[in-house]
């Protein structure tokens, strides 16, 4: 009997142990010690959005690349030191990962107003969210508590983010790897409904694949030659590449997918049938896109005594 009840109190404390894990994030968390954080955040990222539209896609994706590599952590925003040679030089970073001069601009009004107390991975997270509202997408409740990392790895940066090319089952296992369903994965793909490809990335979709509308290949080639201009930009999403909305969607439904691995959400497989419903429900596809971000920001955040709170997203104290 004694060792029953002490595996159930072991049993307790764990289950304890796992849910303050999972619940030491929370909206609030900033509440007392820095009152006017979010719209410090949101001010901020108006002023950059207003300038560059292009910047909330950039933003957006800076979030997406941080999280996918060992977690909500800031580490994508390190320079390299002679301790580690960071992300930012990764392959699906290099020459195409920007914005990090509108984080540091967010950094230094927070600390300001509060100084060492919000973490740069929450920045970010508020700094996405932001992005996609700024442009007219959905809102969410952005959870907070996380701590910066210490250190960062190119090589999990270059492991670990799904790349242009990726087809389907590489998709779903890579999101699945983050605890993200198919689901999850289709909603946050439309993320690309705003922002800029560069042609080294989708060269190889409007040349070479079959299930690509021949006039918007042909289109996409004035901008793309068969070699060289792999830096030439195109919109992501055709018609109307500065507004979050269900354009990325529709576009996929005729064909016009810009990158590989985004026609191959709709290319006779498992996705198919959900591209349509976010192509004709833009309610559906936000609400979705709104969960689904925020599951996508829980993942393996830093928390407690973690890691720190750095005074420059760019270092470590």
């Amino acid at each position: 009997m004694a060792s029953l009840m002490q595996a159930l109190v072991a049993l307790s404390l764990l289950s304890m142990f796992v849910c303050d894990v999972h619940g030491q994030l929370s909206s609030t968390f900033y509440a007392g010690t820095c009152p006017s954080l979010q719209q410090i955040v949101r001010s901020t990222m108006a002023q950059a959005v207003n300038k560059e539209p292009r910047m909330a896609a950039s933003i957006l994706r800076l979030f997406f690349h941080d999280c996918f590599v060992n977690g909500c952590d800031a580490s994508i925003l390190l320079d390299d030191t002679a301790a580690f040679t960071g992300e930012k030089n990764a392959f699906p970073n290099r020459n195409s990962a920007r914005g990090y001069e509108v984080i540091d601009a967010i950094k230094s009004n927070v600390e300001a107003a509060c100084r060492a107390t919000v973490s740069c991975a929450d920045i970010l997270a508020l700094a996405a969210r932001d992005s996609v509202a700024l442009l007219g997408g959905p809102t969410w409740a952005v959870q907070l508590g996380r701590r910066d990392a210490r250190t960062a790895s190119q090589s999990d940066a270059n492991s670990n983010l799904p790349g242009p090319s990726s087809g389907l089952s590489t998709l779903i296992s890579s999101f699945a790897a983050k605890g993200l369903s198919a689901r999850d994965m289709t909603a946050l793909s439309g993320a690309h409904t705003i922002g800029q490809a560069q042609c080294g990335n989708f060269r190889s979709h409007v040349y070479n694949d079959a299930n690509v509308n021949s006039s918007f290949a042909a289109l996409r080639k004035r901008n793309c030659p068969s070699s060289g201009g792999d830096g030439n930009l195109a919109p992501l999403d055709l018609e109307t590449p500065n507004r979050f909305d269900n354009g990325y969607y529709r576009d996929l439904v005729a064909k016009k997918g810009l990158l590989h691995s985004d026609q191959e959400l709709f290319n006779g497989g498992s996705q198919d049938s959900l591209v349509r419903q976010y192509s004709a429900n833009n309610a559906a596809f936000s609400r979705d896109f709104a969960a689904a971000m925020v599951k996508m920001g829980a993942i393996s955040p830093l928390t407690g005594s973690r890691g720190e709170i750095r005074l420059n997203c760019r270092k470590v104290n």
